[in-house]
């Protein structure tokens, strides 16, 4: 994984708007058709998305492609 920051941040962002439609991991899966083991996964930042399944996530929840993937990075370490 070449960005391991990027996937966690990633990760913790999707977490957010899962748990703020008071959604489990599992519904999200069944909204999104994925596993939910792609997105305990993609969660936890073990893994990283590809396009397929950020556009399924982005039409499960409703809302752009966009808006799913403006979340901040984490600073650079120095």
């Amino acid at each position: 994984m070449k960005k391991p920051a990027s996937s966690l941040a990633l990760g913790a962002h999707l977490r957010r708007l899962r748990k703020a439609r008071g959604w489990s991991q599992q519904v999200l899966a069944d909204v999104a058709d994925v596993t939910k083991k792609t997105i305990y996964r993609l969660e936890t930042g073990q893994t990283s998305p590809t396009l397929d399944v950020l556009v399924c996530l982005a039409e499960g929840l409703e809302m752009p492609l966009r808006e799913l993937v403006d979340f901040a990075l984490p600073e650079p370490l120095v």
